[in-house]
């Protein structure tokens, strides 16, 4: 039977845990994830999970943050003047908000402390500093 390389678009169900065992996403109930090997569209540790699989096959794929989101950045929590903010947002914790950087690029971030003259945002990815579990069932190869 033919293995997942490079190449290969493929067709997969997975269940994503936190290491407490929290599932902080899954296909269940949904149609599969399908994606390209080798295009960098999901994170590293779960393509190279993927990379050699066969149809049908399943297994258990433990990745460190490292090969996941990275590592949390304290250079990407910044403080925002509330000036620069839209004069109609009500800040609150817990808030997406989309940036953009000098170069026209946006960006999510969420902000994590709200003060009387500034919020603060954090643009680490929610996952950043995890390390991952995902259950992946390969469904397909093509």
């Amino acid at each position: 039977m033919a293995e997942a390389k490079s190449g290969d678009t493929v067709s997969i169900h997975y269940t994503g845990r936190l290491e407490d065992g929290t599932v902080f996403d899954t296909s269940e109930n949904r149609d599969p994830l399908e994606f390209t090997l080798g295009e960098g569209n999901v994170i590293p540790g779960f393509e190279n999970a993927v990379q050699g699989m066969e149809e049908g096959e399943s297994k258990t794929a433990k990745i460190p943050s490292d090969d996941a989101y990275g590592q949390r950045r304290d250079d990407l929590v910044l403080s925002v003047s509330k000036e620069q903010l839209p004069s109609d947002l009500d800040p609150e914790v817990g808030q997406r908000l989309q940036m953009q950087a000098g170069d026209g690029q946006t960006f999510q971030v969420v902000i994590s402390e709200v003060e009387e003259a500034s919020v603060e945002v954090d643009a680490n990815h929610p996952l950043a500093g995890e390390d991952l579990t995902f259950d992946i069932e390969l469904v397909e190869i093509r």
